[in-house]
């Protein structure tokens, strides 16, 4: 699949994105417009559910873009109905990209009907949930940590289907917000401490949820709220939007990476744009780590936000001192090591009449590997750059995420195993500055900062806190950070 950054093997990629959409003609159609606005969260692979009172349930699973798939009417005709879910997928769990079976929403022949299920997140005890399913005789159809939902709930004694999914969801650990149908019901529901976001929406007579606020625009639809963290909605026709609370109260962990990177800039979280929030973590970056320089240039496009924010409080111009190529996807000729090394010059190039001989400010949003960072870096000096100094929009990415985003092993991780230091002397810059946790913190509305002993977001990326003890990992040999 075409990468959704021009550096594909240097980014974390957030895993999926969850849409439904009841009580509107045609809910499929809204659900494909939903899943492209979503796209950014997932691009190996997406699939609709839907529900007709005439023709049952129905479904379409692709590879790809939900563009290339989901925008052909002779597919669009095969899900009708008033009501539909689906995910746009990047597998955390489960296979990468190896078979369609791995692709949701998942469906499920209940006794009293049946119900489809998609999940955004990763459960962190799904392997002990699996070896005891199958060891009690279920089946499992695919790889993916989210069809374990589906067995719980078949082995539920509850009378229906929200019950029998409230039953499951007791059972799993880590980070889960879903959006599951049965024959006239929409399901959504957000793990306990909220850490993958989901909102509320309206569209006519009808009402939709979806991962993302900018979703909900591209169908002309309105917010009305966040899902709340352990909550569950239970919306029908006939009753409307209907509140429960399955699980024990605990403090709320949003994702902090959510506004760091994984959303998108014209989406709203907790009341806040999020592209104003990074804009303000560009300013905080500024005041943090000050330098001299004559230009501000950000790493597209995740990192122009903050690059504006950091021009604007610094009073350094900001100006476009690399342009990405909107239309690279893979490398189209075949990747000797000659053009693998052209590849970069593909995706990126530098506006050498705007760098040469400036001191320039890069401003990315994080630094994993440093492989993107190394090669951006030698193609700035190439253009005749003065000094190079990279501002960094996040603190350093030390831990991998265990809660649905795909981050390479720990030893992987650049900020792992280097200092600050010794990261800046290994990419071969002037200066590299990350901003701090606290001024993070400060930029997503916390004007005290982090509250170190119940911090406000989950951060584990950052910090080694794991707010679910990520159970599977630890039997295979992952190492918890020691307690201070």
């Amino acid at each position: 699949m075409p990468p959704a950054h021009p550096f594909d093997d240097d980014k974390l990629k957030e895993e999926c994105g969850v849409f439904g959409v009841i009580g509107v003609a045609d809910a499929a159609n809204f659900v494909a417009l939903g899943l492209h606005a979503l796209q950014h969260r997932g691009q190996e692979a997406g699939g609709i559910v839907s529900h007709d009172p005439v023709e049952g349930f129905n479904s379409a699973r692709r590879f790809g873009y939900v563009r290339d798939n989901f925008t052909s009417q002779s597919l669009m005709q095969t899900l009708p109905g008033p009501l539909a879910i689906g995910h746009v997928r990047y597998s955390t769990a489960g296979s990468k990209g190896a078979a369609i079976r791995d692709v949701q929403p998942f469906f499920g022949e209940f006794a009293m009907g049946g119900a489809a299920i998609a999940h955004n997140g990763n459960l962190t005890n799904a392997d002990a949930l699996r070896r005891e399913l199958i060891e009690r005789g279920s089946i499992f159809q695919s790889s993916s940590d989210s069809e374990c939902i589906i067995h719980l709930m078949a082995r539920s004694l509850q009378r229906n289907i929200p019950e029998r999914m409230e039953d499951a969801l007791r059972r799993v650990e880590g980070a889960f917000s879903i959006v599951a149908m049965t024959r006239t019901k929409l399901i959504g529901v957000r793990d306990p401490m909220g850490v993958r976001p989901l909102v509320l929406g309206k569209v006519g007579d009808g009402w939709v949820l979806s991962s993302e606020t900018c979703a909900l625009d591209i169908i002309g639809a309105q917010l009305v709220r966040e899902i709340e963290p352990g909550e569950m909605v239970v919306i029908s026709e006939k009753h409307g939007v209907e509140s429960v609370r399955p699980f024990r109260p605990q403090p709320a962990k949003f994702c902090i990476f959510e506004h760091v990177y994984f959303s998108r800039p014209d989406s709203i979280i907790g009341g806040r744009s999020v592209y104003e929030t990074r804009r303000q973590i560009g300013v905080e970056l500024a005041r943090e780590t000050p330098v001299e320089a004559d230009l501000v240039c950000p790493v597209p496009d995740s990192g122009t936000p903050a690059a504006i924010g950091f021009a604007h409080e610094s009073g350094i111009p900001f100006g476009m001192g690399i342009i990405r190529n909107q239309y690279m996807g893979r490398t189209f000729i075949e990747p000797t090591e000659q053009i693998r090394n052209m590849g970069v010059r593909l995706k990126l190039n530098v506006n050498r009449a705007l760098i040469e001989g400036k001191r320039v400010v890069l401003v990315d949003d994080s630094v994993v590997r440093g492989t993107t960072s190394r090669k951006i870096k030698e193609m700035i000096l190439d253009a005749g750059a003065a000094e190079v100094h990279f501002r960094i929009a996040s603190p350093p990415t030390a831990w991998p995420c265990f809660y649905g985003v795909d981050t390479p092993q720990r030893e992987k991780l650049l900020a792992a195993t280097m200092t600050e230091e010794e990261m800046r002397q290994h990419l071969s810059v002037d200066s590299l500055k990350f901003i701090s946790l606290d001024g993070l913190y400060r930029a997503v509305g916390e004007a005290g900062g982090r509250d170190n002993n119940c911090p406000q977001h989950c951060d584990a990326c950052f910090s080694g806190e794991y707010p679910v003890i990520p159970s599977d990992m630890i039997q295979k040999g992952f190492q918890l950070k020691a307690a201070e």
